[in-house]
């Protein structure tokens, strides 16, 4: 039979100098082990002892076991400037020693409430995880402990150690009979090792925009080299995760840079559009840094996520709307824009965006120029009104054209302006001075003419026209070079009355009016209708119808008369 002395002598002897006992049953005493060595001393009984002692132990279900733990860093290289985590693999390579009943190998063979800290004083990094709690790891097992790290910007690229303090309980035998024996806490330290990485690396700052609500504008981003190392072939990449941001057709664009020393800085832009429905708050960006070292060898680094804030939407109001609008008439809406913000704008226009089949614009367009920023401009715009349109506050759509900062054109479409419409009325008033006409007379007669229009009329002609039994003479037109509103002209002409005009009747003449506006354009008026008094003429003679009438039959009376003459004459033959 095998001499198992030393195993024997071997359980009761501590194994690992670094393991200190922090409790529990301590096991054989110094005469113990005394009375041991004098066993071995004796050849045949030892035997006989050694031989009962394993039976015993076989028919006791005695079992003993060992825990080994290891740390493993399977990642362990990292960037300064981070916040990075650190994944610790904690092994058990735990062996039985002795025993076959599988709890009691598993027991003896466990390490039980496993605690993990971190100790990197010789480490350029700072730990942010205290001690933590593992739970049980078996023989064969392992359990991953993220510990949390801040590797500071000036931390030296290199590769340093640090130390990784194990506490666990182990119990170290166990018996069927009787209990267990050896349950002890341990502490045990183990060192890894890892790099700081002297790779190039990036800082990219706080992104910035012009871009507006529901308009675009640039997205400007600066990028600094903080690694130890030049870096060529830069490109950023930007990425956002709301659908309310558009990189020209997507959400993700990238820009070119270049190459950068240490320390040096870019600046980069993107064009980017904010939808309608965006809201004025941060939108997540996330970056990515591409890029080759020195060596020509790629690598990427990724930027924590950004937040970029669009401006609020640029609006504009309306102020001090007024309307000169009548139906049937050429008028002016009038008013005060204002730029609500939050930014200047440049070329602005107010159009009119109305679909009014009665409201027609003489222009479309007012052009207003530069608007700062709470600052206000006056604007006119001509609209012509339809005979078919109705009287009334009619509401019209307006929007403003515009540039930006960034000289891209905007339209702002949330413009009403309330105008008044008043209602159609005659452009001129027309007065006959002299109403009365002689019969089978001629005279001249004179017409006021009056203008009830909101502008200055110039190049006024007005034309008269008459029907029988009244003609127009020589002179039917009268002229004025201009007339103001509300200004009256006194127009001559010549009016013919015909023998067939009755004295006492009232006849109609007609006259119109061509004018030039104030935009220059040929305007004609409606026809107004004006009446003629015809009187008896004022030299006795009978009126023209007695004197037909008496001329018919003196006529008559003398044809009677001669053929009653030639009649006698033939008798007389």
């Amino acid at each position: 039979m095998a001499d198992d002395s030393g195993d024997l002598l071997s359980r009761f002897t501590p194994k690992n100098t670094v393991e200190r006992d922090q409790g529990g049953d301590r096991g054989l005493g110094p005469l113990s082990v005394l009375f041991l060595a004098l066993l071995l001393m004796t050849s045949t009984s030892v035997g006989l002892v050694a031989v009962g002692s394993e039976e015993a132990s076989a028919q006791s279900g005695f079992s003993s076991g060992d825990v080994e733990l290891d740390v493993f860093a399977p990642e362990n290289t990292f960037t300064p400037g981070q916040t990075s985590e650190l994944t610790l693999e904690v092994a058990n390579s735990g062996e039985i020693n002795s025993g076959s009943s599988p709890e009691s190998t598993d027991t003896t063979t466990t390490a039980r409430n496993v605690r993990v800290a971190v100790d990197a004083e010789d480490a350029p990094i700072s730990v942010e995880t205290g001690e933590k709690p593992v739970g049980n790891i078996g023989a064969g097992a392992h359990s991953d402990v993220p510990i949390e790290i801040d590797v500071p910007e000036d931390a030296e690229p290199g590769e340093y150690e640090i130390e990784v303090e194990l506490e666990y309980r182990h119990t170290s035998r166990v018996f069927d009979v009787g209990g267990t024996q050896g349950d002890r806490s341990h502490t045990v330290t183990r060192e890894i090792d890892i790099i700081i990485d002297d790779a190039p690396r990036f800082d990219l700052t706080e992104l910035n925009t012009t871009a507006q609500i529901d308009g675009s504008g640039t997205l400007t981003a600066e990028i600094e080299n903080v690694g130890s190392q030049r870096a060529d072939d830069i490109t950023v990449d930007l990425t956002a995760s709301s659908q309310q941001i558009d990189f020209g057709g997507g959400t993700t664009e990238s820009a070119s840079v270049g190459s950068l020393a240490t320390g040096a800085t870019a600046t980069i832009d993107y064009d980017v559009t904010f939808g309608a429905s965006a809201s004025q708050r941060g939108y997540p960006i996330n970056a990515t840094v591409s890029y080759e070292d020195p060596n020509g060898i790629s690598g990427i680094d990724t930027q924590p996520t950004l937040d970029v804030t669009p401006m609020a939407e640029q609006t504009f109001r309306f102020d001090s709307i007024d309307s000169t609008l009548r139906v049937g008439e050429d008028g002016d809406l009038t008013g005060t824009l204002t730029n609500t913000g939050p930014v200047p704008t440049d070329s602005v226009v107010v159009r009119y965006a109305d679909d009014s089949s009665n409201i027609i614009p003489v222009e479309e367009t007012a052009a207003i120029g530069t608007l700062e920023a709470g600052e206000s401009a006056s604007f006119r715009m001509p609209i012509e009104v339809g005979t078919e349109a109705e009287a009334g506050p009619k509401l019209l759509d307006f929007d403003v054209r515009y540039r930006d900062r960034d000289r891209d054109q905007q339209t702002y479409g949330d413009l009403d302006a309330l105008a008044e419409v008043a209602p159609e009325r005659d452009r001129f008033d027309i007065e006959i001075l002299n109403r009365t006409l002689e019969a089978g007379g001629s005279r001249s007669i004179e017409i006021a003419v009056t203008s009830n229009l909101d502008e200055t009329a110039t190049d006024v002609e007005a034309r008269l026209f008459a029907d029988d039994p009244l003609d127009t003479g020589d002179t039917d037109t009268g002229y004025t070079q201009s007339l103001d509103s509300s200004e009256t002209a006194t127009m001559t002409f010549e009016l013919t009355s015909t023998g067939s005009a009755t004295p006492g009747s009232t006849y109609p003449i007609s006259v119109d009016i061509r004018y030039d506006d104030a935009d220059g354009d040929s305007q004609l008026s409606d026809t107004y209708r004006v009446p003629i008094d015809v009187i008896e003429s004022e030299d006795g003679g009978l009126p023209l119808p007695v004197v037909l009438v008496g001329l018919l039959i003196a006529g008559t009376g003398v044809l009677v008369w001669y053929r009653r003459r030639q009649a006698n004459s033939d008798v007389d033959r």
